[in-house]
């Protein structure tokens, strides 16, 4: 970027490095000559504005032909001939729209600060130094190994009111973020109107924006648009959470950029609430990507003295396609975003009651489940909901977090110790956020349910949403769940989330104020999970919100996991968590093998490909494991036990989207890896099948195995009477009886081979069956099957 003479901010760059390696490591010594070299590439690539362009409008005279329209921008305002996508929009006291921030100062520091009202990024270092660049015009390149900030201050030309900037950056992970802060020096008001937080320019169209949309239980569908002129939009305009039918993570690419090459910029939001993200491209073959707060809806009465801070964006670019700038996302998010103890730590495996009890348990049937999983090796009990008030169903009790003595006579802490003496840790679920009408805390505030006096109040899954923006509510929550928190041994917290927002109000805001109910709410939403999350350090977090709503960094900044959706069909998943992969890294998503068949679609798979699919995530099980045949509780045990060797890879590994139907993950010193192929439709006499792979390092020597699951002679059906001396009818007692005696064992798939054969040709795996034959070596990989194959370095 470079500061104009009129005092505006070309944009001039963002993309491909403009340095060499060689470059690079020559300019960490020399800052000077960076600087020299940066100033003559802002030369070559500014725009070359010498004409007035028709049927536009001219800045000022004094800087005559310029016209902003033609210009690519670091911010835009609104009034002063840029017609395109305004980052910023104020109604200042006199009626006005028109305003015009000009470039005064800026600040680079190795101190990265944090926003004070909303969740940012961090680092964990910084050297507290602050070099101050006065008003040149061209900002000096500070080149360096570590995180940094720059702060831009841009004043209002005829108005006392200052915009500030704030870059952060991260070298670490090739990642790019900005915040805007709005300041009111003047002794007006003034009326925002829109405070985005980030905008990119660029001197080219034909950008394709890819975006993730769905709806309940089928989240994160992958769409894209060419934007060639108008615009393409995503956004979640007032469901009041950041959605499952539009998440805030957008990629910017070339129509033919791929998985592993070409051009892809990736954009998120640290940020919870309605969002709004748009490419448009305009008359002057210019491309403008905005993302931020959804305007629509929003207003902010900014009073003399006071400030407002726009959530922090987040960008970050590749040349090596989706994939490259994927694992560079991911980087971010696990060092910059997840914060705590658990940032690092291997998370636990989990049971979850839900799908085996919903309302209908006690003390005795939890505890049998208990036991189950405890001989499994499952580490984490989880109860889910109706521990609490008179909660049997979903219409009471939401808002009474006292525990039902009726269902658990022990208490939350007997109930927690006999889980621990079992060799497991305690959950529990929790919706703090909501409260029904029937309870005792609606009966004794009315006046804290979020609704419009005097008019019909629409409910979602019969609850009502508590106001947030409210310090007393706030308070309430805090104190209610330091208690529940504090009443066992407590390991782990679901946070749930399950209506989206209807009836905007607020008792204590002013009319006036009315449409800063809900950024207001999540400034609130975020103090009450910072301060729970700070008393409670050693608690894991899991955020929820009907599944994959509110599935975002803002959430990620709290809790280190989030359940990303409550469609459990492990073929659905699959769709479901690539979509996830694009923006999120594995360990962020939460995802559990459930009974078949499925509860949500019917759909029965098999438990390995459950299994399998799972393993891709916060890997838990929610089932009645005591309903499970002895066959299948020995497969949980040896799932468990796999995993348990695996974690490591699975939850902090590179990963890498090997095709639609195929995922793997490689350890950072690309020692293991662990890949999944799934069969989505089985053909006959199809039987090549070979596993190419990504990320592995080249000079490296791996050992290839399947991981290797027995096969059920009853998977054949009447097939058996073609080795068996007498007639066996299907599934009868001869039939059972053989099943449980004898056990037919997977195929074996072996091979040594280096890296680069394994990332450039691949191994050729044993045959699938196709109707033949069967032997020791071939793979019964029928419609919905799915393997998994591990790679480990030999060593010397």
């Amino acid at each position: 970027m470079q500061v104009l003479p009129s005092g505006h901010i070309e944009h001039i760059h963002y993309g491909a490095s403009l340095l060499s390696e060689i470059q690079y490591e020559e300019f960490l010594k020399n800052q000077e000559q960076a600087s020299e070299f940066l100033i003559d590439m802002a030369k070559v690539l500014e725009i070359k504005h010498k004409n007035e362009g028709g049927n536009m409008v001219v800045y000022a005279p004094e800087y005559y032909p310029m016209c902003l329209e033609t210009m690519p921008l670091e911010m835009s305002g609104f009034g002063k001939g840029d017609i395109r996508e305004p980052m910023v929009e104020l109604t200042f006291k006199d009626g006005s729209t028109t305003c015009d921030f000009l470039f005064e100062n800026a600040v680079v520091s190795d101190e990265i600060t944090a926003l004070e009202t909303l969740p940012s990024s961090y680092d964990d270092g910084g050297i507290s130094a602050v070099a101050g660049l006065g008003t040149d015009a061209v900002m000096p390149a500070y080149i360096a190994d570590h995180a940094m900030q720059l702060v831009i201050t841009m004043k209002d030309k005829h108005k006392d009111v200052r915009l500030k900037m704030i870059y952060k950056v991260y070298p670490d992970c090739n990642t790019i973020t900005r915040s805007s802060k709005l300041i009111n020096d003047s002794d007006e008001e003034i009326h925002i109107d829109r405070l985005l937080s980030n905008q990119l320019d660029f001197q080219q169209i034909g950008f394709q924006l890819t975006s993730f949309h769905g709806r309940w239980a089928d989240e994160m569908g992958k769409t894209s648009s060419v934007c060639n002129a108008g615009k393409v939009v995503c956004e979640e305009l007032s469901a009041g959470e950041s959605g499952s039918r539009s998440n805030p993570f957008t990629m910017l690419s070339m129509p033919d950029t791929t998985e592993t090459a070409g051009d892809c910029f990736g954009f998120n939001l640290v940020y919870s609430g309605n969002h709004y993200s748009a490419l448009s491209s305009n008359g002057t073959f210019l491309s403008r990507f905005v993302s931020g707060i959804q305007p629509v809806g929003f207003e902010w009465l900014l009073t003399p003295g006071e400030t407002f801070e726009a959530p922090e964006a987040v960008m970050t670019y590749s040349k090596k396609g989706f994939g490259g700038m994927s694992r560079s996302m991911h980087d971010f998010v696990r060092k910059h975003i997840v914060r705590g103890e658990w940032r690092d730590k291997e998370r636990p495996i989990l049971i979850n009651n839900w799908e085996a009890t919903y309302f209908n348990f006690n003390q005795n049937s939890l505890l049998r489940i208990a036991k189950e999983a405890a001989k499994a090796g499952i580490e984490l009990f989880v109860l889910d909901d109706g521990w609490f008030g008179a909660r049997n169903d979903d219409h009471a009790g939401l808002g009474d977090w006292v525990v039902n003595t009726k269902k658990l006579p022990d208490g939350l802490s007997g109930l927690a110790d006999k889980i621990n003496a079992l060799g497991m840790n305690f959950g529990l679920w929790v919706e703090p956020e909501m409260v029904n009408e029937n309870s005792d805390l609606f009966r004794a505030h009315p006046e804290w349910a979020v609704r419009t006096p005097g008019r019909d109040h629409s409910v979602g899954r019969t609850q009502m949403i508590l106001d947030m923006s409210r310090k007393d509510v706030q308070d309430y929550i805090i104190d209610a769940l330091t208690k529940v928190f504090s009443s066992a041994n407590i390991s782990y917290i679901k946070w749930d989330m399950n209506r989206i927002f209807s009836d905007r109000f607020s008792l204590e805001l002013p009319a006036e104020r009315m449409k800063e109910f809900q950024h207001r709410y999540y400034i609130g939403l975020y103090r009450v999970m910072n301060e729970l999350t700070t008393k409670f350090p050693h608690i894991l977090f899991e955020g929820c919100s009907a599944g994959g709503n509110r599935f975002d960094l803002g959430i990620l900044s709290y809790f280190p996991q989030i359940w990303a959706s409550d469609d459990t069909d492990a073929v659905c998943r699959m769709d479901i968590q690539r979509g996830y992969s694009y923006g999120y890294p594995t360990n962020t998503q939460g995802a559990h093998v459930s009974a078949v068949p499925n509860h949500q679609t019917l759909h029965t798979v098999p438990l390995e490909t459950r299994f399998s699919v799972a393993a891709f995530g916060c890997f838990g099980y929610e089932l009645n494991l005591g309903e499970l045949s002895d066959e299948q509780k020995k497969q949980v045990a040896d799932q468990v036990e796999f995993y348990k060797q695996w974690r490591k890879v699975f939850q902090f590994g590179d990963f890498y989207r090997l095709d639609k139907y195929r995922f793997m993950v490689v350890a950072k010193d690309k020692s293991a890896a662990v890949a999944l192929i799934f069969q989505k439709e089985s053909r006959p006499n199809k039987d090549y099948l070979a596993l190419r792979t990504m990320g592995l390092a080249d000079d490296k020597i791996y050992e290839v195995a399947n991981r290797q699951v027995g096969v059920n002679i009853k998977a054949f059906g009447s097939l058996i009477n073609t080795m068996a001396p007498i007639h066996v009818k299907q599934n009868g007692i001869i039939h059972g009886i053989i099943a449980r005696h004898y056990k037919m064992n997977g195929e074996k798939d072996e091979a040594i081979a280096t890296g680069s054969v394994l990332n450039g040709c691949g191994v050729r795996l044993n045959p699938d069956y196709g109707g033949t034959g069967y032997g020791e070596d071939t793979r019964m990989f029928r419609t919905d099957d799915a393997r998994l194959y591990v790679f480990a370095e030999v060593s010397e």
